[in-house]
């Protein structure tokens, strides 16, 4: 009898202490996975509003602990593998969604840091020259683009071990028409011009044939986004770019949009210069005047840079958007919501006529409402207008509380279609800062005017064409300017 009590207690003894094992390493495990959520919590601010963070930091404590003791007092010993194995899940789940913020935002940054240009070597149609060694030499504007082009003979002198020479021309227009009207074999074609030569020959690349192609990557350098002197107040510049596809394509900017933010007073001005007007271009404008879209073909610095001087104001970060994300993020808003104010039918897709009043969009009808302006009675100025109202339609949404808990899904969605300069700390301070306050945003507009022409004025870019361009009313330029900084200095 004793003999089997003490068998009975042996096993008792032996069942405890492989209870104590496992929960031991259950505890290690949960203090592995809490150690690295709370290193991430702080280092990137996440859940820094309403004390979410602190009250979250001493739970996972206080498990901790209750765990440890029970495990040392051999107590409640299956409570105290069900409490860890629970906790761990918890501490997995919340590390696995601070991890897809921080490589999303990580994704958004890496493709902000540099820029992509195609560079080709392009010839007629009928032509029978099929490769780059056929050729001796290429027209090119070395003026207007000379270091992309010299990358360019660079790399098919390494490739090919041949030197192409090239015959400097005024612009790729004339580079094109030389080529059309035979007075040449080939030419360079930037990609961030196509859109440019397409305004004066329409089926121009029906006319041509690309023999080599070679994508220049250039890091993209802005020091504004590491010296923002006031975290309460910043400059936002929002540019939607006319191409689908990568993100990091160098491209005429179509949308040019100033976002000043003022934390304190919770209000946002959007600031809209239109895509014609005929300003200064900074790098590779050479300071000279030309359209306000053609900024976007030197880089999204370069706009900052026109738009900066314009002002005279920082601009202190960016978010490059194109069409394809533009699409995406008003389908997983599940659409917005505009006033209209004068009927229309889209140029672009007949399907889609927007009457006065409330309308709501859904992503194609939101893309056919922002880019609409040949049916508008003040063209481009109006078609700004409608995109400052659904920049603001999408910033109520956003930040509505319906939305925070969409903000992965949407994150995850646009990673690969927009780039910013904003680092995830940034954006998770200016993120608590909402959720605390829980305020919405007051969102105001406004539009700069001006008298627009063809033929008047020069372009830079493309000298002897005839463009429209829009000079720039001083009185309005000016009131911008005041509102601009009566925002931040929350007037």
């Amino acid at each position: 009898m004793a003999t089997h009590s003490r068998r009975r207690s042996s096993k008792s003894s032996s069942q405890s202490a492989t209870w104590t094992i496992v929960n031991l390493a259950f505890l290690v495990l949960y203090t592995i996975l809490t150690g690295i959520v709370l290193f991430n919590m702080y280092t990137y601010n996440f859940l820094a509003f309403r004390h979410i963070n602190i009250i979250y930091t001493v739970v996972l404590a206080l498990v901790f602990l209750l765990a440890l003791i029970l495990i040392i007092r051999k107590k409640a010993q299956l409570l105290t593998t069900i409490l860890l194995i629970v906790f761990s899940l918890i501490s997995g789940l919340t590390l696995f969604g601070f991890k897809s913020a921080i490589d999303v935002t990580a994704n958004m940054n890496k493709t902000a840091s540099f820029s992509e240009t195609k560079m080709s070597i392009v010839v007629p149609k009928d032509s029978t020259i099929s490769n780059v060694s056929e050729l001796t030499s290429v027209q090119a504007p070395l003026n207007s683009d000379q270091s992309n082009i010299e990358e360019l003979i660079s790399k098919i002198k390494s490739e090919k071990d041949f030197s192409l020479e090239t015959e400097a021309v005024d612009s790729y227009q004339k580079a094109y028409e030389n080529l059309i009207a035979g007075e040449s074999k080939a030419m360079v074609l930037n990609s961030a011009y196509s859109s440019l030569l397409e305004l004066s020959y329409p089926d121009y690349e029906s006319k041509i044939k690309t023999i080599y192609s070679y994508t220049i990557s250039k890091e993209v350098k802005n020091s504004k986004s590491t010296t923002k002197t006031n975290a309460n107040v910043f400059n936002i510049y929002i540019s939607g770019i006319d191409t689908y596809g990568s993100i990091s394509t160098v491209s005429r900017s179509d949308v040019n949009i100033i976002m000043t933010v003022n934390m304190k007073t919770h209000k946002v001005l959007l600031t809209t210069t239109p895509r014609d007007a005929y300003v200064q271009i900074p790098d590779g404008g050479n300071n000279q005047y030309d359209k306000l879209t053609h900024a976007g073909i030197y880089g999204v610095e370069t706009s900052m840079k026109t738009l900066e001087n314009l002002y005279g104001i920082d601009i202190n970060y960016y978010a490059r958007i194109n069409f394809t994300s533009f699409i995406k993020l008003v389908d997983l808003l599940g659409g917005i919501e505009v006033y209209n104010n004068q009927a229309f039918t889209a140029h672009t897709n007949h399907d889609y006529s927007f009457p006065v009043g409330n309308v709501h969009l859904d992503s194609k009808g939101a893309l056919a409402f922002v880019r609409e302006r040949y049916s508008l009675s003040g063209g481009d100025n109006d078609r700004g207008k409608n995109q400052e109202k659904v920049i603001s339609a999408i910033i109520d949404k956003l930040t509505s509380a319906g939305s925070i808990s969409k903000i992965s899904s949407i994150a995850n969605g646009l990673q690969d279609s927009v780039q910013t300069n904003m680092s995830l700390d940034t954006l998770m301070t200016l993120a608590n800062t909402q959720l605390s306050s829980g305020d919405h945003f007051t969102v105001t507009s406004q539009a700069i005017t001006g008298t627009g022409s063809t033929g008047q004025l020069q372009s830079y870019a493309m000298p002897t064409a005839s463009l429209y361009m829009m000079q720039l009313d001083d009185a309005s330029l000016a009131n911008a300017k005041q509102a601009i900084s009566d925002t931040m200095e929350g007037k």
